[in-house]
């Protein structure tokens, strides 16, 4: 059990709280939030207008629009080149929905994981210029294909690429590059791939208001923002970021209007309720099963599915992203524990690397993203090859992973990612060299640092100050997520009525914690099972405030994020 620090943010000036309109505790978390202005406070909460975001902000988009629609006019043939992860699913889905819908020759590309890879691929663009292709449209890729580009166009195509990653050393000299992480670009670089991807949407939409109003599409923009949704919560990307707040806050409205036949049986598999989807049932529900074709399968059962026109046309392909999904689980399992096995469990790890021949492709992100949960240290999992290998990277706040990977760019093949997330191929020659420089890059960065996984608490309540109109007015703080998360909140000294385990291995922890004078309010702590048996009589504890719904009723629950025992002498 990884001991986690609490950190509680410190109390409000009460001249602030009292500028505040509402709940005390809400005007202490805004705070927290960083809002020390009503004004900017309400801006966050209700702004919730797209109308004034210019797509033409954008570096390059006036330049990608007219080759588009040069194509479109000319019927040239062209590609929507996509990644295999849910924002590149969704990003692919947009773009297709949109260049159809403008009567554009159009089909999609997405490489296969095992065989091709991440990104943009010579050999890919080659064979789609000999077929005859003229344009390839890249969306949520193609940022680092520098090599990749020059040999498409060499083949005969003009390529745009759109996309949000880092930048690398140099930017591929493509007829368009739109990407908002350029220096000289004045979009949001906060957005998702498939938020780039709308915002391009967007642009063509404009154009053809502007030039032919008499042929716009029915198409609403409204209609492609369940897609945006889905793509940014599920990339993980950051939702105190105004512009990304709006979108998935409208992107959710769409999604529970059930407009989409693919996210309606999407949801059906998922077990989630129209009109009742959230942010959160994005990242741990649709999210999930649509990367799970690309990890096991092929993406484009995801974007068929939504791409279908009809309920009855969507559903096998839920129910195929739904068998995928429990079989991803089942094989992280199995190489979790595989990699668990080759870790020293020692104060000196620093930076975690590690790999098995026998592993998929598709898993090894989410073996990563374990291990750094589990030990809060940088992770590194290859799927080892005959030849060359492909790996994914997950990190902490204090390392950031692309930046290490940039400085050993002579070893790899290919990399990219973000500060906390990224991939590469290496051959395997290197990789006992680049085992070594990683973990001294790691080392250095990170000698020193008591590696605790953090816990920021809002602000600490007593047990009979959580109630259903709380969890109510907690509500205005949605879409919760990255860089927004769910009021966290600490009370101390409860006392523990019941507790058990749940779950089908038994990970996770039931508990009725006592209220004075009130009725027992219920806990559930994921991953929180091995409490069950040294449980104390009465426990501090870390957690959100949230109602269950289950067989038609509801009530409160602590969602537990941890517990302690109660402080002596409370």
């Amino acid at each position: 059990m990884i001991q986690k620090e609490w950190v509680v943010a410190r109390p409000a000036p009460t001249s602030h709280l009292h500028q505040y309109d509402v709940n005390p505790i809400l005007a202490q978390i805004l705070f927290n939030r960083g809002f020390e202005d009503p004004d900017d406070a309400q801006k966050f909460l209700y702004d919730r207008d797209l109308r004034g975001e210019d797509p033409y902000k954008m570096k390059d988009m006036e330049k990608a629009v007219d080759r588009i629609v040069d194509a479109i006019d000319h019927h040239e043939p062209m590609v929507v080149y996509g990644d295999f992860d849910a924002d590149g699913v969704t990003s692919t889905t947009l773009m297709m929905q949109v260049l159809t819908e403008l009567g554009a020759d159009v089909m999609p590309y997405i490489p296969d994981r095992i065989e091709e890879g991440y990104g943009l691929n010579t050999p890919a663009l080659e064979s789609l210029a000999e077929q005859g292709k003229k344009l390839i449209v890249t969306v949520d890729c193609g940022i680092r294909s520098v090599d990749d580009v020059i040999a498409g166009m060499e083949a005969g195509l003009d390529i745009i690429i759109t996309d949000h990653h880092s930048i690398g050393p140099d930017i591929p000299p493509a007829l368009a590059v739109v990407n908002p992480q350029q220096q000289d670009c004045e979009g949001n670089p906060r957005l998702a791939g498939v938020g780039v991807a709308y915002m391009l949407a967007k642009a063509l939409l404009l154009h053809r208001w502007r030039t032919d109003r008499h042929n716009y599409p029915k198409i609403r923009e409204s209609d492609l923002l369940d897609l945006v949704a889905v793509g940014t919560v599920a990339d993980i990307m950051a939702l105190n970021s105004s512009l990304n707040r709006r979108l998935v806050t409208h992107g959710l409205n769409t999604i529970n209007e059930m407009r989409r036949p693919g996210i309606e049986a999407l949801a059906k598999v998922a077990g989630l309720k129209a009109g009742k989807i959230t942010a959160m049932d994005i990242g741990f529900g649709l999210g999930p099963r649509i990367n799970a074709a690309g990890r096991l399968d092929s993406a484009m059962i995801a974007v068929n599915m939504l791409l279908s026109q009809t309920l009855q046309e969507a559903i096998p392909y839920a129910k195929n992203l739904q068998e995928l999904n429990l079989e991803r689980q089942n094989l992280t399992r199995q190489a979790q524990a595989v990699i668990s096995q080759q870790i020293e469990d020692n104060d000196d790890v620093r930076l975690i690397f590690a790999g098995d021949s026998s592993f998929q492709p598709g898993i090894v992100g989410l073996v990563a993203g374990r291990l750094t949960e589990q030990y809060y240290r940088p992770a590194v999992v290859l799927e080892f090859g005959d030849e060359e290998s492909r790996a994914s990277c997950r990190s902490i706040p204090e390392f950031n992973i692309t930046q290490a990977l940039d400085e050993c760019a002579d070893l790899l093949v290919r990399h990219g990612g973000h500060a906390m997330a990224a991939g590469f191929t290496v051959k395997n020659e290197n990789i006992d060299r680049l085992r070594q420089e990683l973990k001294n890059k790691a080392q250095q960065a990170l000698d020193g640092q008591d590696l605790v996984r953090t816990l920021y608490i809002d602000t600490e309540l007593s047990i009979n100050q959580l109630n259903e109109k709380l969890v109510k007015e907690l509500q205005i703080l949605e879409p919760t997520g990255h860089e927004n998360k769910p009021a966290s909140f600490i009370t101390k000294n409860m006392p523990v009525l019941e507790c058990r385990t749940v779950g089908k291995e038994k990970k996770h922890l039931k508990v009725k914690l006592g209220r004075n004078g009130l009725p027992p309010v219920d806990g559930i702590g994921f991953g929180l099972g091995s409490w069950e048996g040294n449980m104390p009589k009465r426990i501090d504890a870390a957690f959100n405030l949230e109602m269950n719904e289950w067989n038609g009723r509801s009530s409160l629950q602590m969602r537990l994020l941890d517990i302690r025992p109660a402080e002596v002498g409370v």
